[in-house]
């Protein structure tokens, strides 16, 4: 859990550093500098800018197009992190038991009782760290997404369905904490995080919080939101029936 813990700060670290990199509200351009700007938010903005011209100026479109195809590219990732995900809650029982064996908080003890737990994720070839490395690349490219967006100044222009794209909407933003409050209910049904005080409290904190943002963002934004969550709703459905068939036929291989 530490080691989580600390790959989880260090993930936020690395977001700091980018949304650092850059001025969030400058325009991005073929003058912009630093890698950060020539290497991933330019080349995406540009991508918007092609697609928006192919779909009759509809920036909307684009929008949800490229989301859909950068949430492609990342399914690999998002399957490897799901099955790290249930290979973990297989084993809990067994961990569980290993605790309450090893309860005593003296050294010797724990250092037993940590012994033990890596000879379990040996056995049943579980690595507790494989969830994590999905967040490290992801985080890059949903955050240069998220700047395209915001940066690119021919989105704010446009309209798409019933909302300025530049301008903050009253509906897309309860969408968005509707959608993102189903896919964590989801990520969470049936795992040891559903038992957990501080992820239930997270359950409801991180919805409330997208949807305050995204009265403030733009509804781009807003929009971008809604796709990728919506997106991850229907992969954590059609990903997690097939496991959970498997869960109940055999579960974790001994």
């Amino acid at each position: 859990m530490r080691k989580k813990l600390l790959l989880l700060a260090a993930v936020i670290g690395l977001v700091v550093v980018l949304s650092g990199c850059t001025q969030i509200n400058e325009p991005i351009t073929s003058e912009s500098e630093g890698i950060w700007n020539s290497y991933f938010v330019y080349p995406l903005s540009q991508v918007i800018i092609y697609l928006a011209e192919l779909f009759n100026g509809s920036y909307g479109l684009s929008i949800i197009v490229l989301t859909i195809f950068i949430r492609l590219i990342l399914l690999p990732l998002n399957v490897k992190q799901l099955k790290s995900s249930k290979a973990m809650q297989d084993i809990q029982p067994e961990i569980k038991e290993l605790q309450q064996k090893y309860a005593s908080k003296d050294a010797n003890t724990q250092q037993k009782l940590q012994q033990e737990t890596m000879q379990l994720f040996q056995k049943h070839g579980v690595n507790p760290l494989a969830g994590c490395l999905p967040i490290f690349v992801q985080m890059p490219i949903l955050i240069a997404m998220y700047h395209a967006i915001r940066r690119t100044q021919e989105v704010s222009g446009h309209s798409f369905l019933w909302f300025e794209l530049g301008s903050p909407d009253y509906i897309l933003p309860l969408i968005a904490g509707g959608a993102t409050f189903l896919q964590q209910k989801l990520m969470m049904s049936g795992s040891a995080a559903a038992q957990n005080p501080q992820m239930m409290v997270m359950l409801y904190v991180m919805p409330i919080m997208i949807t305050v943002i995204a009265f403030i963002f733009p509804s781009a934004l807003a929009l971008y939101w809604v796709v990728g969550n919506v997106f991850m709703v229907a992969q954590t459905l059609l990903i997690r029936k097939p496991m959970m068939n498997d869960n109940k036929t055999g579960g974790v291989k001994k």
